[in-house]
């Protein structure tokens, strides 16, 4: 006897079949996303972002972190050369991507197969700051150069433009042409308005952007600049302040991240292909800075390795010319480690910030964008859209 179905069970049983067949396309496509080679990341940059670099350059102690009381949260086994008790932006920023930590490019036993990292601390866009004690921008691209040779010799051209194109590249650089290369040379304040400064700055970072993508590359992220005059260096240099932000300082990081920003919403207007991540770290940790308890901080104005007014006398570590240094009880309590330097905390929470925030905030692209080569949500996340627009 032939068995008759109440019509709404016939429809559920289509709808569940068409969903069905919607999740298993999309886990196929997953499969072949994932099947991909996954994006490298070159890292280009000073001590925000240096892994080690400096442990193999002959440079002055504050240029170097290669001892203790750096890495001392445990992640790392030694102090590694990180300027933090920790880790630092970019090795969380490799881990979101699925990615082991980006080496240093001068570590003989450096493994290049996901990408290197180039930067310094110490160093500048423009050569002449902290010249001869730091591997400055221009110095950095020479190295790509090497690299660049590497994986031809090591894929064959074809494969390693494939590299090169697909790769993430990350710069994260310019603290130092301000503070050093222009607040604390007289001389240079004497030749040039800080409006020039800011230009001669921004023209040679706009002119390895664009060395970069002649190279190339086509998806670029940027670490702007933090409010330089908050750093406790700058407000024990600055007793008059009463506790606040050396506001010259600030100015030229402003001036600075405005005139990127300029060039890069110009840049992708002329350059086909280019992407780019921005973000706002002015504002970002100016924010923590100014109310640290809504970020889970309990110090946001001296730091936790130094002596000194906020502890803003660099001698964290006791390897400079004042051997005598005080040591918080908890980083992760701090916004500052050093006296330039923020906590792995700070790392983290910025990371988190710019892998995954909102376009608004992180744009035009987040750093899973890049890396991920979509703007589309996750399979889950597709999912729950079919099956809500099924029901």
């Amino acid at each position: 006897m032939r068995q008759h179905f109440p019509h709404s069970y016939l429809y559920n049983m289509a709808v569940f079949v068409s969903v069905m067949s919607t999740i298993v396309i999309l886990l196929l496509k997953s499969h072949m996303v994932l099947g991909e080679k996954q994006a490298s990341f070159f890292i280009f940059g000073d001590s925000s972002v240096d892994p080690g670099n400096n442990n193999y350059i002959d440079t002055i102690p504050e240029n170097q972190a290669n001892y203790k009381p750096y890495g001392q949260n445990g992640y790392f086994k030694d102090p590694t050369g990180r300027f933090s008790d920790g880790r630092i932006i970019v090795d969380f920023i490799a881990e979101y991507a699925n990615m082991p930590i980006i080496p240093p490019y001068l570590d003989p036993s450096a493994d290049y197969s996901h990408g290197v990292n180039f930067a310094s601390g110490g160093a500048g866009i423009l050569s002449s700051t902290n010249l001869g004690q730091a591997i400055d921008l221009r110095t950095q691209l020479k190295y790509f150069e090497v690299v660049h040779k590497w994986l031809s010799a090591k894929l064959g051209s074809f494969g390693a433009e494939e590299v090169i194109s697909s790769a993430v590249y990350f710069l994260s650089m310019g603290s130092n042409d301000y503070l050093g290369g222009y607040l604390g040379n007289p001389r240079m304040q004497e030749l040039h308005s800080p409006e020039e400064y800011v230009g001669m700055v921004i023209g040679n970072l706009t002119q390895a952007i664009q060395e970069l993508y002649m190279k190339g590359a086509r998806k670029f992220g940027f670490l702007s600049l933090s409010p330089l005059g908050c750093l406790p260096v700058l407000r024990a240099i600055e007793p008059k302040a009463a506790g606040g932000c050396l506001e010259q300082a600030n100015s030229l990081a402003l001036a600075h991240n405005n005139a990127l920003e300029s060039v890069l919403s110009n840049l992708d207007h002329l350059l086909k292909g280019f992407k780019y991540s921005n973000s706002n770290f002015f504002d970002w940790l100016k924010d923590r800075i100014n109310n640290p308890s809504n970020y889970g901080f309990k110090e946001s104005v001296n730091a936790c390795c130094g002596t000194g007014p906020y502890g803003g006398l660099f001698t964290c570590g006791g390897t400079k010319k004042v051997a005598t240094y005080e040591l918080c009880d908890n980083a992760g309590e701090y916004v500052w480690w050093d006296s330039f330097h923020p906590t792995e905390r700070i790392h983290q929470q910025f990371a988190e910030a710019i892998w995954a925030g909102p376009r608004d905030d992180v744009g035009p692209f987040n750093l899973r964008d890049l890396f991920f080569h979509r703007e589309d949500a996750t399979i889950a996340e597709l999912v729950d859209d079919n099956l809500e627009n099924k029901f």
